[in-house]
């Protein structure tokens, strides 16, 4: 009795990224009857009026919550960081090694936008009493390890791979731009990007180009590990 009652006061949470992954997670959570109250977007911006994600990809979120809204009957909760990425970005670190320095363009290794922007959102569910539903395909065993008990994989637990993820999600319609022209979803301005996408971004999109090169003039740190600045490439 006591089991059953801890199991009606949990909270199950499916966090999406609009990815295949994420996408093709909330039908094999369906199929498989697995409980699911709520849906999650961490929405990033880049400035307080532009988003993180291109024209063309929030244009397909509003397709994809119509179509999640029928087939699964919950509405996306679009959540946000308190700031944006340029808010951040400029702002003066209080304490630390780099006390009285702005916090720039993200380091290679502990890059504060992920953790400010995304997770600091995510991790306020990381509570006793919600299950979140993560959309990691069976390959990606290193990240699922990393995962802890409140955390789970409906794509591990039934085998599911990323080709079966890419394949349902265009067949139903659902499957994301950005795999147009790049591997994985992500910011217009990550510096994780490949030098394709990063010539993409300067074709179609040279506004936003601009502001990164303002960026990169007005941060202590570099854009690439290696030291290479946006204005160099």
């Amino acid at each position: 009795e006591r089991i059953e009652q801890e199991v009606k006061k949990m909270q199950y949470i499916a966090s999406v990224s609009y990815g295949k992954d994420s996408l093709y997670m909330l039908e094999i959570i369906k199929q498989h009857n697995m409980p699911l109250d709520r849906i999650v977007h961490a929405e990033i911006m880049a400035t307080p009026a532009i988003p993180a994600d291109l024209p063309p990809m929030m244009e397909f979120k509003k397709h994809a919550d119509k179509i999640i809204k029928e087939k699964y009957g919950i509405e996306v909760e679009h959540i946000h960081a308190p700031k944006s990425y340029e808010e951040y970005f400029y702002r003066v670190t209080q304490k630390g090694k780099h006390k009285n320095k702005r916090y720039g363009l993200p380091h290679h290794r502990g890059s504060w936008c992920n953790s400010r922007l995304k997770m600091s959102v995510l991790n306020k569910f990381n509570k006793k009493d919600i299950t979140q539903y993560i959309g990691i395909a069976v390959e990606e065993t290193q990240r699922y390890h990393n995962l802890n008990d409140r955390k789970i994989s409906p794509l591990v637990e039934y085998g599911v791979s990323e080709q079966q993820c890419y394949d349902w999600c265009k067949e139903n319609d659902l499957l994301s731009p950005i795999y147009q022209h790049a591997a994985r979803g992500g910011c217009w301005f990550c510096h994780n990007q490949r030098l394709s996408e990063l010539r993409h971004l300067r074709k179609e999109y040279p506004e936003y180009w601009q502001l990164m090169l303002k960026w990169d003039m007005d941060s202590p740190t570099s854009f690439k590990a290696d030291g290479t600045k946006i204005k160099d490439l």
